[in-house]
């Protein structure tokens, strides 16, 4: 991967990944369009790596909630192990709403499959149009708030929602979040909780790439490819900081219809391409 590659790629990575457009997905379409090999272990690795660099994001625009320890008194009778858990209470629902994701995740990942989705760019396309499709009707069928509490049962649901990502196309943002409305949640509060949720989540898919791609082969491990995972991780994060607090509050007045719009546009488009005999490679 060249240097303009390396910043394209991360530019859109952090333009997308806390839109309900599939992160993953449009970084697949800008690497077919770039002309840059599929199924090369890097360019897998890069992928899930840049994620965690916008993943950061999180961390620096809600790092008052995200170190903040609950200092309300724990319930009468509690024992120690609960008043533990109601001190740390907002990384233990963090740890519910990750279990599903972490095991769905390497699954995926020991029988291929996670790779052999991450080649495809038809699935891409086809989950595109098919969540375009339903993210116009989604405010519709969870419109309804409840109470912005969230607690056990509704983090781990909300993971559940999140295991749906593991296909390229889908949206991890998407599918937490309307997760989190189908919770009754507010579309705000569903959002955040997907931020919080990503950092673990990627922190743990970032680990394993890395593990994978020291285990398999080092080779890859050049001055040129670890500057590249570097420069795309600090441009990711970047560009994802700028573009989450607009998304934040265009969701929260606008809804997923706009997005699902241009889901269905774009991913229209490609299988329209590659029904016609079309190479999305722009660039040899």
């Amino acid at each position: 991967m060249t240097w303009l590659e390396t910043i394209i790629i991360a530019i859109v990575e952090g333009l997308t990944e806390f839109l309900p457009v599939s992160s993953t997905g449009h970084m697949i379409i800008t690497q077919n369009l770039l002309g840059i090999k599929q199924g090369d272990p890097f360019v897998h690795a890069f992928t899930f790596i840049i994620q965690f660099g916008a993943i950061l994001s999180v961390v620096c625009l809600y790092w008052k909630q995200f170190f903040q320890l609950n200092h309300t008194p724990a319930p009468k009778g509690s024992t120690p192990l609960q008043k533990l858990i109601h001190k740390f209470r907002f990384y233990w629902l963090l740890f519910i709403g990750v279990l599903p994701a972490v095991i769905i995740g390497l699954l995926a990942k020991k029988s291929g499959v996670l790779d052999w989705l991450l080649d495809s760019v038809e699935v891409v396309a086809v989950m595109l149009v098919l969540g375009g499709v339903f993210m116009l009707f989604c405010d519709r069928l969870f419109n309804k708030v409840d109470n912005d509490d969230i607690d056990e049962k509704k983090a781990f649901k909300i993971g559940l929602f999140q295991c749906i990502s593991v296909i390229p196309g889908v949206s991890r943002s998407m599918a937490t979040i309307v997760g989190g409305m189908a919770q009754k949640l507010s579309r705000k509060k569903a959002a955040e909780f997907s931020f919080f949720l990503a950092v673990p989540t990627m922190a743990g898919a970032t680990l394993l790439d890395l593990l994978d791609l020291f285990k398999e082969d080092t080779s890859w491990a050049s001055t040129h490819n670890v500057t590249m995972l570097i420069l795309g991780c600090v441009v990711a994060f970047i560009v994802a900081l700028l573009a989450m607090k607009w998304f934040v509050a265009f969701l929260t007045k606008y809804g997923f219809k706009a997005f699902g719009i241009y889901r269905i546009i774009v991913g229209g488009i490609i299988i329209i391409l590659l029904l016609t005999g079309h190479s999305l490679v722009m660039v040899d």
